[in-house]
């Protein structure tokens, strides 16, 4: 097998993100009810109404933003909400959009107060208020736009202001996936990558990719290096049993970060409770980090807890990493 670098895997690559609802896998609850919104609008002839994605990283927000606009046939405009820094910048992208395009927002809980004010009215009247002049000679004009759908995503819904959060009317929450529900993803992708896979490595990669198809995408093209540089191209399960091993990853998807978190809070912290910032600290990691990506999950598969005077960790954790002993003599 020629290892030299193929011009056309960055395509491949690109196509694993599904355009259509039909190839989205997962979140079924979300599917079914998005599907009649969509349809209910096109129908109409109107713009979907504005759309609020909430979850942890990596389970499709900006896919299935992405989805939308395909499905309604419409413009996609891609953006964060630190690329937004002043209000001018909304407006160029707003007064730039054509009619019915989907805006996507993602972070949008890192929105500038005046920035997010300026959107409320945008949403609500598809206007734009724009101040021209300064001191007493200013004044205010409304611009006129093109209907269109806000999708904001956030990974910290909490942080998302009542007064923004309320002018969303669809709000449709993400949770983590299935086994079953990755091994379609982890099927749909080797499909695309033509990549040759046995169904043991299947269900073992969908078992430690943390509920996330980002990371079974991810696992799966780097189990697709171990098979083609120590395999025979074919990715089987001592391929991924060794290559799980060589990135450091458990038979639960945890990373050695994740492991290092919960060693921290036994070690050094007496099984808990510790402060975020002080834990972070401790692992030379960034809050951000340990909140949005690594405690979820941790807290999912009940190994970590939030208390309201910090982290915990459980008796799981203590059995997964074979401290029974120490939990026991305290």
């Amino acid at each position: 097998m020629n290892p030299g670098y193929d011009p056309s895997e960055d395509e491949k690559e690109a196509t694993l993100r599904p355009r259509y609802l039909s190839e989205f896998q997962g979140q079924e609850r979300i599917k079914d009810n998005l599907l009649i919104f969509i349809r209910a609008a096109r129908e109409r002839a109107e713009a979907l109404d504005h759309l609020f994605l909430m979850g942890p990283p990596g389970l499709g927000k900006t896919t299935l933003a992405l989805v939308v606009a395909s499905e309604m046939g419409v413009d996609f405009k891609p953006t964060s909400a630190p690329a937004i820094e002043k209000p001018k910048d909304l407006a160029g992208i707003l007064t730039n959009l054509r009619p019915n395009a989907v805006l996507f927002i993602d972070e949008i809980h890192r929105l500038k107060p005046a920035i997010e004010e300026m959107l409320y009215i945008a949403m609500e009247d598809f206007e734009l208020d724009w101040v021209i002049g300064q001191g007493p000679a200013a004044r205010t004009v409304r611009i006129p736009l093109p209907p269109f759908t806000l999708v904001g995503a956030t990974t910290k819904a909490g942080m998302v202001s009542a007064p923004l959060s309320s002018r969303f009317g669809i709000s449709l929450r993400f949770d983590y996936y299935s086994a079953e529900e990755l091994e379609r993803v982890v099927r749909r992708s080797s499909r695309i990558l033509d990549i040759k896979i046995d169904e043991d490595a299947v269900k073992l990669l969908a078992g430690t990719s943390r509920g996330t198809p980002r990371i079974a995408n991810r696992l799966l093209r780097r189990m697709r290096d171990f098979a083609q540089v120590k395999g025979a191209g074919v990715i089987t399960k001592d391929i991924v049993i060794d290559g799980l091993a060589r990135l450091e990853v458990d038979f639960l998807g945890l990373e050695r970060l994740d492991r290092e978190i919960l060693k921290a809070i036994i070690l050094r912290f007496g099984g808990g409770p510790v402060g975020a910032e002080t834990l972070a600290v401790s692992v030379s990691e960034s809050v951000e980090s340990l909140e949005d990506y690594y405690e979820p999950y941790l807290i999912q598969i009940g190994m970590l807890a939030r208390t309201p005077r910090g982290r915990i960790v459980t008796p799981a954790a203590y059995r997964h990493l074979g401290l029974e002993q120490m939990n026991e003599n305290g």
